[in-house]
């Protein structure tokens, strides 16, 4: 059997609170965060032989680390996938290859920053976290000024409204829509903070056409997920969600983290489409059978190409799409439903995994009545990852 759908199950998450000055170590708040996921599945720490970590701009929380201070007699698996925005549910792959391949038994997955009061992933030092990895950043990219990811993504959003007419009003819509479903949810950083269109159009414009009301929110916090095999989970608290399909994409246009921003012919030609057309493939499922969706969305216009490259809507057609309220809480496809990057938290997308597992649990604060798929995707447009979860077998 070379498919690992349904041979992995998520049956524990956890995360911290999410801030802007977290007062604590990235390690404090990963080992916070994984022990709230073990005691949500109902396991001991011991029973951990697996640790899979998110390890872009992350200090000190080092799988030896986390072993050492959760006293892990033995960790027979551990992996760290490190990239930008892409590989949050790449993280969900490679522990759900562990479990079905018998490498460990229950794995951890956990992501941890301090993004607000330490490393800021969206200041104009983002950029030098690739710095001699990247030969487009350095040779075309930042001799331009081009040095932060607001300016990379204010392009995309330019080009998308010469070509098909986007406008201000739609990516406002977008922004209001995603605010509304983190009014609902207390864990979020925007859970007091109302947005209207009228305070959206009235809001700064940071790196034209986006305002500050696109971009996502800067966060200390950490979130985390137990993974185990179905067999497995009939001994622990919760009834498990299933792992139906997990993918990563990348395309020969991607040739460094940065370098897509520039090389697409078209903007629907990009690692998106290659994870939608995979991870629906090995689920056997198409857009029409996903119930709930959490895309990623570090910029509006981020979220507004995955509508397209997941077949929401055709090319084109998102910013009318989202206009029409099609990914609203009575929609067609209610999207990001914890808050998402804009509302929630920025926590590099793994806290949608966590909000897709409400989801089929049936415990979201917006929740989707009868909700069983859910697809949760990764950061736009380099390589990528893209997750098909199902709150049931088969």
């Amino acid at each position: 059997m070379n498919s690992i759908k349904d041979r992995a199950v998520i049956v524990g998450i956890g995360a911290t609170e999410f801030s802007t000055r977290s007062g604590r170590s990235e390690l404090r708040l990963a080992l916070e965060a994984i022990m709230a996921a073990l005691a949500d599945a109902g396991l001991p720490p011991e029973k951990v032989d697996g640790l899979v970590r998110y390890g872009l701009a992350q200090t000190n929380a080092s799988e030896p680390w986390i072993a050492h201070n959760l006293g892990l007699p033995l960790v027979r698996h551990w992996s760290c996938v490190d990239f930008g925005g892409g590989v949050s549910c790449a993280l969900v792959g490679q522990a759900a290859m562990a479990v079905a391949t018998g490498l460990a038994n229950h794995v951890v997955i956990y992501r941890t920053l301090n993004g607000r009061s330490g490393r800021r992933p969206g200041t104009s030092d983002t950029l030098g976290l690739y710095r001699g990895q990247d030969p487009s950043a350095e040779n075309f990219l930042t001799p331009q000024g081009l040095t932060a990811p607001s300016q990379l993504f204010a392009l995309i959003a330019r080009r998308r409204m010469h070509e098909y007419g986007m406008t201000n009003e739609q990516l406002g819509k977008l922004a209001v829509t995603i605010r509304g479903y983190a009014n609902r949810n207390p864990h979020a950083q925007m859970y007091s903070k109302p947005l209207t269109l009228a305070d959206y159009l009235e809001s700064p414009v940071i790196v034209s056409p986006l305002r500050k009301y696109d971009m996502c929110l800067q966060t200390d916090g950490a979130v985390a997920m137990v993974v185990t095999t179905p067999e497995r989970a009939r001994d622990l608290k919760h009834k498990p969600v299933y792992v139906k399909a997990v993918t990563q994409a990348s395309i020969p246009e991607c040739q460094g983290p940065l370098q897509s921003f520039a090389a697409y012919g078209d903007l629907l030609a990009s690692p998106g489409t290659l994870a939608a057309q995979e991870v629906y493939r090995q689920a056997g499922l198409g857009p029409k059978d996903i119930d709930v969706a959490q895309l990623y969305d570090c910029f509006t216009p981020t979220l507004m190409m995955q509508l397209e490259h997941f077949g929401f809507c055709a090319l084109g057609e998102a910013g009318g799409f989202v206009e029409d309220g099609h990914i609203g809480p009575q929609g067609s496809i209610p999207v990001n439903t914890a808050g998402g990057n804009l509302g929630e938290a920025y926590i590099h997308g793994v806290n949608h995994i966590l909000e897709g597992v409400r989801q089929l649990r049936g415990t979201s604060t917006s929740q989707v009545a009868g909700a069983q798929t859910c697809l949760v995707t990764a950061g736009l447009p380099y390589p990528t990852s893209a997750l098909i979860l199902g709150g049931e077998r088969g």
